[in-house]
């Protein structure tokens, strides 16, 4: 969500709404269909049973020793790149019937390089959106995270500000959401009634302090230009192709005729 005083259409965006995320402000609402369950989809389908067994015999869990393995490659150098849309395309192509690509794979490509893969890809895909709003004319200057990836991951927060080529802040606090609702509730008692009477003031006030940002690596970020320029013609190819609308009619169908 990107608040602006402007209204400036956006292509691919499903929300430009006046005074739905802070009174005097449109809030522009975008995003990514999946995250954390294509991981999960990974971890439960794709991960073979010697990864689960090395991990336990660390005494760790599949997503931290994933992340152990995935934080030591370079970036490009397993040279696979995904397209996130394992749940379809929200932003900025807006087609749900749109599936999940992986590209470059080889009898070689080992599963850490796959997990990295869905990160960056993520994070290419979240640099579309920004770029999308940006060449509309609507600004970005500054990027929160909040949420349990942010919280938990700072292997794909830190692929995340590299790719983006900007700082990522994670606010201190565990649930960012419910906090913006109970900045709201202050404001509807009011001040009167314990509270505050703008949200400008209860944001003053209770407004979590930063408890981690995430600086750019410049090395990373001249690896994944490159990158992002190869998902992005394919992110387009694909998307404008009817190939994966055509495969999707198919999903689900005992039968199917070639």
């Amino acid at each position: 969500i990107l608040i602006s005083r402007n209204q400036i259409p956006v292509e691919g965006f499903c929300g430009i709404c006046p005074d739905s995320a802070i009174p005097g402000y449109y809030a522009y609402e975008a995003g990514q269909a999946c995250m954390g369950d294509h991981f999960q989809w990974f971890m439960e389908n794709c991960l073979p049973a010697a990864c689960r067994e090395e991990a336990a015999g660390r005494n760790m869990s599949v997503f931290q020793w994933m992340d152990e393995k995935a934080g030591r490659l370079k970036p490009g150098s397993s040279g696979v790149i995904a397209l996130d849309w394992w749940n379809g395309c929200r932003s900025v192509l807006m087609d749900s019937d749109l599936g999940g690509c992986l590209f470059g794979m080889t009898l070689q490509t080992r599963p850490e390089e796959i997990y990295r893969a869905l990160m960056e890809g993520i994070a290419f895909g979240k640099r579309m959106i920004i770029e999308q709003m940006e060449m509309a004319g609507v600004r970005c200057r500054q990027l929160y995270a909040t949420g349990g990836v942010a919280q938990k991951n700072p292997l794909i927060m830190q692929i995340m500000a590299d790719v983006l080529g900007r700082e990522i802040r994670v606010p201190a606090i565990a649930n960012g959401s419910c906090m913006g609702s109970a900045m709201f509730g202050a404001v509807a008692a009011g001040r009167k009634g314990g509270g505050y009477d703008t949200i400008e003031e209860a944001v003053e006030a209770m407004g979590p302090p930063v408890g981690k940002i995430y600086i750019p690596d410049q090395s990373a970020s001249a690896a994944y230009e490159v990158l992002f320029q190869m998902y992005r013609e394919m992110y387009l190819y694909m998307g404008n192709s009817s190939m994966l609308k055509r495969l999707a009619a198919m999903r689900g169908k005992e039968e199917s005729t070639l």
